[in-house]
């Protein structure tokens, strides 16, 4: 019963989504904000029964993520990864994820469905839904996935892995050239949010992908083929603006260069660019080497690897892709918190109800210091973090 007591934030500064505005008294009922109020200020006696805050954004929203504290989703497809992956990222501003199964075999995948399906069942905060990243991916631009585990499609097998959709979001990384005709538009008719990546696709492969209803791109820049002057790729194909399309990236100064980010962003635009972490296991942990899929990965300076250099997803987390989107890609605060939240929201087709700080939307907030750390993090009306 307490979780549907009212609870009151007063916000100095606020960043609703779309505006900036000062004095505002947020009131939050249950997992919904009931209110959103502008005030003169408050007194000492005010302040007694409401949590006073510098700064209140909407909560980010990571499409891409592996895992965190120690736990990996690959190895663990369990529902305390899942709890402890949650847990580990509201530290960093994270109130809701698409916890992302690497290419694996069909029975790990299996049970990562088979928790997805539970944890969507049991309202878990913080969990959406769920992101297939592979196994249909091409071997040329593998990156750090296991080649033994990348395959073509066996519809029988599929079929029992997309219950996720009737009660969550579900993403499917693929390669276009790597699936059958038709094998597109049959996942989109299926509830699949289709996103291309680890391809070796030329530009018309991946045109005719988002033509079939494939609507986002995995990474952008990485493990795919590039935009060069007689062949623009997929990269090429992620940039164009006739379809509504998103594209992810990993703003952590490693995988992609700055520069690229900010040619990306001047050709594709702020709005249909999403933050992603792809973060593993490294992030909450103090851990400097850990295993990753049958290998040893190291992390240091901020990037994981494997021993032979590869990077192995990454050691970032929303908040630091936040901060850099403004530090080295040279966005400004208001584009950097909307690819963080309103935009993969937007992405997910769930806009109404996340990425705004309004009434009627999710209580699922970030306090913030004026430097873009996190304070304090809110997921459904329940403060988790600070």
């Amino acid at each position: 019963m307490k979780e549907h007591m009212m609870k009151t934030i007063f916000a100095k500064r606020l960043f609703d989504g779309e505006n900036w505005l000062t004095n505002q008294k947020v009131t939050l009922k249950g997992q919904i904000i009931e209110s959103v109020v502008s005030i003169e200020g408050i007194s000492d006696a005010q302040a007694g029964h409401m949590e006073v805050v510098d700064f209140l954004a909407p909560g980010f929203i990571d499409v891409h993520v592996n895992g965190g504290g120690g736990a990996l989703f690959n190895h663990t497809p369990t529902i305390e990864a899942l709890e402890r992956m949650v847990a580990v990222h509201a530290q960093f501003g994270t109130v809701a994820m698409m916890p992302t199964l690497i290419s694996d075999d069909y029975e790990i995948m299996s049970q990562a469905h088979q928790t997805v399906c539970q944890a969507l069942k049991q309202n878990m905060v913080g969990i959406l839904g769920m992101h297939y990243e592979g196994p249909y991916l091409n071997p040329i631009r593998k990156g750090v996935h296991n080649e033994s585990k990348l395959r073509k499609p066996t519809e029988g097998k599929l079929t029992t892995l997309l219950e996720v959709s009737r009660s969550g979001k579900l993403m499917v990384t693929l390669a276009p050239e790597q699936v059958p005709e038709g094998f597109i538009e049959w996942l989109v008719s299926e509830g699949a949010i289709v996103c291309i990546g680890h391809s070796a696709a030329s530009y018309d492969q991946a045109r005719q992908a988002v033509m079939s209803g494939a609507r986002g791109f995995t990474h952008l820049f990485n493990a795919m083929t590039p935009l060069v002057s007689r062949e623009p790729g997929v990269v090429g194909a992620a940039l164009q603006t006739d379809k509504p399309t998103w594209c992810g990236l990993i703003a952590d100064g490693h995988h992609v260069h700055p520069a690229s980010m900010r040619v990306a962003i001047a050709a594709k635009g702020c709005e249909h660019m999403l933050l992603v972490t792809d973060a593993i296991q490294s992030v909450g942990s103090d851990e400097k080497e850990m295993p990753f899929l049958g290998k040893k990965v190291l992390r240091s300076e901020g990037k994981v690897t494997t021993e032979d250099g590869t990077l192995a997803g990454s050691d970032l987390d929303m908040a630091t892709a936040v901060r850099n989107t403004i530090s080295l890609i040279g966005r400004t605060p208001t584009e950097a918190l909307q690819m963080a939240s309103l935009r993969p929201a937007e992405f997910l087709g769930i806009e109404h109800h996340f990425g705004r700080i309004k009434a009627g939307y999710r209580a699922s907030l970030v306090a913030l210091s004026e430097d873009f750390f996190v304070q304090s993090t809110w997921i459904d009306g329940r403060k988790v973090w600070g």
